[in-house]
């Protein structure tokens, strides 16, 4: 692939709900571009960006695909993103570099709810955008009806540039509106003929023109006063205040294809070309310095000093870590050091190159405004700034949603647990939206992602990449115990069986703790009952026994326990003796002063239209959740509740289900609160199972 120069570059993420079309879509342009020889299908496994062994199975696109293409002197960088939530990550990497959006919507099903969602990111990065209106070879496709969809959910500046020529299978052209001229596709969309519009569509296509040229002047002070003073408006005029109307989020052009037929993209790659922004329309970037919030700017221009952004990291157990990153100044070259300002490290560069799908096309210089790829970088990871050492600047992170789902997770053989956790901690790496953690409460690694085909994916690939299978578990909820009241109490270790034996004593008052205090443990012992060099030991035979309560074998936590009173054998103590009985004496002031069960509450923020949030609130209800508050978000309600962790392990289906797919939530932990007694109940009995179940 030769060197294009930055404003000959094209950053184009496709994005849509998953489903109607974004990898049939790449892998067309991919096809007419002349970068594959082969038109391949999402059903034979065979597409370019769908690369992944899960991908293939699944049928659905898990990981951003970078595909470059090359179409009339100008380089196009696809980023071909999943339309499933789980994967959100991957989607939100895509859209941080690129410089528009292709927002690629199925004419049967029309506007669906992936589709609102990341329409709404895309807002977010304020990204100028086109919306391509796939499969109107279906049966049951609809343009208008698409169309009118658009329109409803993201506003009148949704304009078309094209409209379709023969409905369903009789698909077989475009009427281009501005040029006025029919374009019809044949063999297998690689012939593309110019004739005049078919006298049927006359009416509506002219009708159409007009919108789309007052759509163009109101975008245009201008154009609009020339426009409204019944002067015609010239092609040129109509390209230029086109092109301006896309960049400033004005017009947001509809064009028509069906991707698996090739249909569509040839006028498409013309109107990328033509329409959507270089890198150089962005005409700055802005950071901070490291450790400080001192903003820091950056001209997008290949005289500027060296940054760039990673977005995407592949951890692979051959080949090491794949760094993906786009360059915002300067440029980057085989063969140098490069510093990493987010981790203050210098990485060293060796091949750098680009992806298309899994094939490596190897680059002699990365240039502003490019996207390519680095191997066996040692510390550089997803979010991360590179730039010159003597220039610095950091960007701003990317934030990634919160895992909404939890499985414990152990191996299928023992003595892989080494092998599991190896594993999981280089997905780590490349997935920010994935969480692993070894709980002590109870002593389970439990890995959390956005959904269970998040995590489905995630064993799958333990298995093919590191060799080692395992099952998931639903959780065991890390409860803890502490006390409700006061108590003082002994306890007594003696022990006597010939020769020197084993004796401490000591007499211990216990009292509840504030929130968060774990233990405040106390020495007033006055007059040496306990020698100083036993009251360590006393302090360490309570912590021993807090690791296991006395109400359902939690941990003990927010307690002061003071070491008041003992006695001691100037032969018989020794620590041991003296930890025993301090134990001994914690667990029997535990039962003595109230000990009572405490669980993990949950903040939980449900995002939901308006019309699901009586049934959204009466189920938080039923989940013993305390609703704190409602506030409106974006033309949707956000509900804020407090909720017990063991009630929402399942939420992220229940929501997907009670919001026909339309309801988010956040869930972060909160705090600690008492169990109602009868749910303490059900705990203590499934506590006392398990403890029958493993001694048996």
């Amino acid at each position: 692939m030769k060197k294009y120069t930055s404003e000959n570059i094209r950053n184009v993420a496709l994005i849509s709900h998953g489903g109607a079309g974004k990898t049939s879509l790449a892998e067309a342009l991919l096809f007419t571009s002349g970068a594959i020889n082969r038109l391949g299908k999402i059903e034979s496994g065979n597409t370019t960006t769908d690369y992944d062994p899960d991908e293939i199975r699944k049928q659905v696109t898990i990981n951003v695909g970078l595909a470059p293409l090359e179409w009339d002197e100008v380089k196009i960088n696809l980023l071909d993103t999943p339309g499933y939530f789980d994967f959100i990550g991957d989607v939100l990497g895509a859209l941080r570099v690129a410089d528009s959006v292709i927002t690629v919507v199925c004419a049967v099903s029309g506007v669906e709810v992936g589709t609102e969602k990341v329409w709404s990111y895309a807002d977010e990065f304020n990204l100028p955008r086109f919306v391509v209106i796939n499969k109107l070879d279906r049966e049951n496709a609809n343009f208008e009806g698409t169309l009118e969809q658009l329109r409803d959910h993201f506003g009148l500046n949704v304009a078309p540039l094209q409209m379709p020529i023969g409905k369903e299978a009789a698909f077989k052209g475009v009427v281009d509106l501005i040029g006025q001229k029919a374009l019809l596709f044949s063999e297998e969309g690689m012939k593309v003929s110019e004739e005049a519009i078919p006298a049927e569509l006359e009416a509506a296509s002219g009708e159409m023109r007009e919108r789309l040229i007052e759509a163009v002047a109101e975008a245009d002070d201008s154009l609009l006063e020339k426009y409204l003073e019944g002067e015609g408006l010239s092609d040129e005029e109509v390209y230029s205040g086109l092109r301006q109307g896309v960049l400033d989020g004005k017009i947001i052009p509809v064009l028509c294809a069906a991707a698996t037929k090739n249909f569509g993209s040839q006028p498409l790659l013309d109107i990328i070309k033509r329409f959507l922004p270089s890198p150089l329309d962005q005409k700055e970037v802005k950071g901070h310095l490291p450790g400080s919030e001192e903003e820091v700017t950056r001209k997008t221009s290949p005289d500027e000093p060296l940054s760039a952004f990673v977005f995407k990291t592949l951890a692979d157990p051959y080949v090491g870590r794949i760094n993906y990153f786009r360059v915002y100044s300067g440029s980057i070259k085989p063969d140098s050091q490069i510093y990493n300002s987010s981790k203050e490290t210098v990485e060293r560069f060796g091949q750098v190159f680009s992806m298309r799908g899994k094939n490596q096309l190897n680059m002699d210089e990365i240039v502003t405004g490019d996207i390519a790829c680095v191997a066996k970088l040692q510390e550089t990871a997803t979010g991360d700034t590179l730039c010159d050492r003597s220039n610095l600047i950091v960007f701003p992170q990317l934030n990634f949603p919160e895992p909404v789902i939890s499985f414990a997770v152990e191996p299928k053989t023992k003595g892989d647990e080494e092998k599991v956790s190896t594993g999981l901690s280089r997905f780590l790496e490349e997935d920010p939206t994935f969480k692993l953690e070894r709980r002590a409460e109870t002593k389970q690694t439990v890995i959390s992602g956005l959904g269970e085909l998040h995590l489905e994916i995630i064993v799958s690939r333990l298995a093919q990449k590191f060799g080692v299978n395992v099952d998931l578990f639903t959780p065991k909820i890390p409860y803890k115990e502490t006390i409700r009241n006061q108590a003082k109490v002994e306890g007594k270790h003696k022990k006597q069986s010939g020769g020197r034996g084993q004796y401490g004593h000591v007499f211990l008052e216990l009292e509840p703790a504030e929130s968060g205090q774990g233990l405040i443990f106390e020495d007033k012992i006055f007059g040496g009952s306990v020698p100083r060099q036993y009251i360590p030991a006393v302090e360490k035979g309570v912590r021993e026994a807090m690791e296991e309560g006395v109400v359902a074998s939690y941990p003990v936590v927010d307690i002061i326990v003071r070491l008041v009173d003992g006695s001691y054998h100037t032969v018989d103590s020794s620590e041991m003796a003296f930890k025993i009985a301090a134990a001994q004496a914690f667990r029997k002031g535990m039962e003595q002063a109230g000990a009572i069960l405490l669980e993990p509450i949950v903040d939980v923020e449900v995002i939901v239209p308006e019309t699901f949030m009586g049934d959204i609130m009466g189920d938080l209800n039923s989940k013993r959740g305390r609703i704190q508050g409602m506030e409106p978000e974006g033309g949707l309600q956000k509900i804020k509740a407090q909720v017990p962790m063991s009630e929402m392990f399942k939420y992220s289906i229940d929501l997907r289900s009670m919001t026909q797919g339309r309801g988010f939530f956040t869930m972060a932990f909160s705090h600690y609160e008492e169990v109602p007694a009868q749910a303490a109940d059900q705990v203590i009995a499934a506590a006392r199972a398990a403890r029958e179940e493993e001694s048996s």
